[in-house]
Order: C-alpha cells, then structure tokens, then sequence
C-alpha cells in the first residue's frame, strides 16, 4: 500500500513516517514546511524511503497534480494549525487551514477514488468536562476554534462517509503527545513551543529564563492544569494500526480517544523535569489562559481493544526523560 501523510515533516507526521517505513508501507509526505521541517524526514527522503511534495493542501491545483502524480491506497491527515492561544487570536486562519485543506482533501479522495482515511483530531473537542475520564461517545463541546475546526473536519468525514458507503474512517482524539524516538533521532522541533514538557525542558536548559504555570486555582489536585500525557512513538504506532484496521474492508468507521487513561497536572509535570535534569528553574503562576479546560483525560478503553494497540511507554518519566533527552541534542 502507498499512504500519503499530509504534515508529515510535523512532529507527530515525522514519527508516524518511521512506524510506517518499519511496516513496509510506500511513503509520500505533503508538507508546505510552515510548522514542518524537512529535518524531520530528510534521512528518509535521501534513503528514498519516502517521496516528499512541498505545497499547501489550500492549493487546489497543485494538490490535484499531486494525487494525479502519486497513486495512493489511504491517507493519514496530520496537516493543521494546532496552538489553542493563537486559535483564539486568528480563528479565521483556523477554519481555513483546518477545514477548508480537509474540504480540499476529501474532494481529491472524491476524485481519484481514495477510501481509507486516518485523522488527526484532539481531546480538544470534549472541551470543558465534569467527567473523571472522557469516553468517544461523551458530548463534544470544544471551548476554542482549534476545537471546534476539528471537531468539524469530523462531522464532515462522518457525512461524506454516508456518501460514499466505501470511505473509511479512523479518528483518533490525541490527548497531549509529548517525548522523543528513544535513539535522539527525532523529537519535537517545534519553534516558540507552548507545549509544557518541551517548554519545561527549555527552561532546564536555559534556552528560557522561566517558565509560566497559567492558573493555579482550578478545582484539580493542586489548581494547576490536568491532563493525559501520551509518548509520541506510542501514537505514530497506534496510525499505523488505524492503516492496517482500514485495510480490513469488514471494519466500520470509528473514532477512538489516544491517551493512557491516567492525569498529570501542571506542577506535577514541571517536578519531573526537574527530577530528571537535576536542574531548578524559574517558575511564575499566571492567569488562566482562553480557552484551557481544567482537567481532559482520556478513557482509552476503545483503542486498545478497536486496534489491538500495546503501548510501550506509559510512564510520565520516559515521556519526560526522552523530551529532556532531546531537547540536549538542539541548539
């Protein structure tokens, strides 16, 4: 099978790649190298592990050469703008990347007849949520724009499923993906990163002078922000497990949450950085920031049973310590 994976120099995109080389897939990546880096998959490239197209999936036309050139069996829909904050500031610049590039997408699956799809969605869309742990069939009720253009692109799939009986879908919820390829390979090149284990990390390198905690006065076990952490090699392995589901033509459609079921809050996430650099660092306490629910952790139940997916790396100490790891090897 051929798979094409849009924003496949991104973080998430790079690793996937990796899991799928290692699976025997043909590779092509479409990626404009706004957020991406060619880094990230240039030793695949040079191997030709891979093809790589640079272009924007808003661009009509050159997405039409694009599919016309490479025949694909499935596509893995990683391209997106993805901060919460600047979701807020620019909710139009959201809908276009986020919704408008997947209209364009799907219309190409229309057109040359492509019926598998893997989706990049969020735990963003439960929004906020009194539940001790979210399951897939919970409300979705996202409280910023990156949220509710996700959780757009999923009704859309859903309807143009009902369209065309053929097309299959997986959606997969991440919650927040963090750590790096255990060799220092790959990790999160991300620049002026809001994500709290790079950023923390940053700080324990200097790279920072501080680190700020936005809000400490949420109903959690110490006011600070919870969530469920996910190692990103355990999520490029669970795309690559929604690849060979869809290829099982009897499977339905499904959305499946992307977490290991267990909360880390702020500080808690911040001690551990510190544990494992051996380095203090400035932390400051700010205001909440729009749109940050208090708590999100994933029911993980569906995927592992749906997918048959074994994570490797359920451990917020691995997470951190391959992120640290990483993050020594950049400049």
């Amino acid at each position: 099978m051929k798979i094409m994976v849009t924003g496949g120099a991104g973080y998430i995109g790079s690793h996937t790649i990796s899991e799928l080389i290692i699976e025997g897939y043909d590779v092509v990546v479409v990626d404009d190298l706004s957020t991406g880096f060619i880094e990230s998959i240039q030793n695949s490239v040079q191997q030709n592990k891979i093809q790589f197209e640079k272009g924007s999936i808003l661009d009509w036309s050159w997405l039409d050469q694009v599919f016309k050139k490479h025949s694909v069996d499935g596509i893995i829909h990683f391209a997106a703008k993805l901060v919460v904050p600047e979701s807020i500031e620019r909710p139009v610049l959201y809908y276009e990347n986020n919704v408008i590039g997947t209209l364009n997408i799907l219309k190409m699956c229309e057109k040359y007849k492509v019926n598998k799809f893997v989706f990049s969605s969020t735990a963003a869309v439960y929004g906020n949520t009194s539940q001790k742990t979210v399951r897939e069939d919970d409300l979705a009720s996202p409280i910023n724009p990156y949220g509710e253009t996700k959780l757009c692109v999923e009704k859309m799939l859903k309807h143009f499923s009902i369209q065309h009986a053929d097309f299959k879908y997986v959606i997969l919820r991440y919650f927040n993906v963090a750590g790096a390829a255990l060799d220092r390979s790959n990790g999160q090149r991300t620049l002026n990163a809001t994500h709290l284990i790079k950023v923390a990390c940053e700080a324990a390198l200097n790279k920072r002078s501080e680190i700020c905690v936005y809000g400490n006065d949420y109903d959690t076990i110490d006011g600070t922000g919870v969530r469920d952490y996910i190692h990103v090699v355990d999520l490029a392995s669970a795309h690559a497990s929604a690849i060979k589901y869809l290829k099982q033509t009897a499977n339905n459609s499904v959305i499946l949450n992307c977490g290991y079921g267990r909360g880390f809050s702020v500080l808690q996430v911040i001690e551990m950085i510190k544990k494992i650099s051996g380095l203090n660092f400035k932390t400051v306490i700010k205001e909440r920031r729009n749109g940050d629910p208090a708590a999100v952790v994933a029911d993980s139940h569906k995927v592992l049973e749906v997918l048959n997916w074994k994570p490797k790396f359920n451990d917020l100490e691995i997470i951190c310590r391959t992120a640290f790891d990483w993050e020594k090897t950049r400049p």
